[in-house]
């Protein structure tokens, strides 16, 4: 099994992979874009799994991320793929990867999150 703090590394090198997948699109782009889209929600559903797995005290101790929320997408592209709705992954990447980063990047030694 995987520990934590390989585990927040998969989930920052991930966010940042979406990151770099959308960089220089519009919504319009990246509705038009399949594998784009296909390649964003892969990443979303390995942070989800990762964010999964982390120990309640690692939880715990970065309460400023929302395990639960996280979580939750992951459940809902996993279990609910077909009703995926592009414009809520958009709004995802726009408004909530790059204050993850942020937060990861706390809790991830530099030396490790420049691993990509």
């Amino acid at each position: 099994m995987r520990g934590d703090d390989a585990l927040l590394l998969d989930m920052l090198i991930d966010a940042r992979k979406i990151q770099r997948f959308v960089a220089g699109m519009t919504f319009t782009d990246f509705q038009a874009n399949e594998m784009a889209q296909s390649a964003v929600v892969r990443e979303f559903q390995v942070i989800g799994e990762a964010a999964r797995m982390i120990s309640g005290t690692t939880q715990e101790a970065c309460a400023e991320i929302d395990w639960r929320a996280i979580a939750g997408m992951r459940n809902r592209l996993i279990h609910e793929y077909f009703a995926v709705r592009l414009n809520i992954i958009w709004t995802t990447t726009q408004s909530d990867i790059a204050p993850l980063i942020a937060q990861l990047e706390r809790y991830v030694p530099p030396d490790l999150g420049s691993i990509e």
